[in-house]
């Protein structure tokens, strides 16, 4: 997708419709008319579809911060078209995990998740970063609802397929683990003698 640096669309934004008033003006509505209208468009495009694009590919690079600075250019977040909307939701939650704040990032990822998305990878894409936070929080059994959720979807991303599964898989072993470990605390309680104490041998 073509994607235009933000400073550059706001100087665009700013000349275009700027020359184009000024041209309608002073020679008539026809000559400024392509100006302005161009202006327009670009400036609907920076309403409806935000700094998400550019936002996503600065957190890839690993520019956490300059992705949060790039999105507090998005005008509001309301006025974006609503896949957009539900990725702007996304990076904020994304953001705030690297922050390490666990309850901002599962407040977004549900935001998110509340809005009416075109396709299952996108739902599945939401509903994987919150089991992410469920067992973050060692929440198995809700992280494992999440992915029963997931498995009801058509996913065809290859990478978020691998990633499902990965993560499914140290689902299993931290619920082995678990399983493990109460089966070592039953074992050390079943030698014990009743009241947990030994006898002490006899004097002579």
């Amino acid at each position: 997708m073509l994607s235009i640096n933000i400073y550059l669309r706001f100087a665009l934004i700013v000349l275009l419709l700027g020359g184009g008033i000024a041209l309608s003006i002073f020679y008539g509505f026809w000559y400024g008319f392509p100006f302005w209208l161009i202006g327009l468009i670009l400036l609907v495009g920076w309403i409806a579809l935000g700094t998400v694009q550019s936002a996503a590919q600065l957190l890839q690079q690993g520019d956490v911060e300059g992705a949060e600075q790039r999105l507090k250019l998005t005008l509001t977040p309301k006025w974006l078209y609503v896949t957009n909307r539900a990725y702007y939701y996304m990076l904020k939650g994304t953001i705030a995990m690297q922050h390490k704040q666990i309850d901002e990032a599962e407040q977004y990822f549900r935001m998110a998740r509340e809005l009416e998305l075109p396709t299952d990878n996108e739902k599945a894409m939401i509903l994987f970063q919150l089991a992410g936070v469920a067992a973050q929080r060692h929440k198995w059994n809700q992280a494992k609802i999440y992915l029963r959720d997931i498995k009801k979807l058509k996913v065809t991303e290859e990478q978020l397929k691998q990633q499902i599964k990965e993560f499914e898989k140290a689902m299993t072993s931290a619920g082995q683990l678990k399983a493990a470990t109460r089966s070592g605390m039953a074992h050390k309680g079943g030698i014990r003698q009743p009241g947990g104490k030994r006898r002490r041998p006899k004097m002579r």
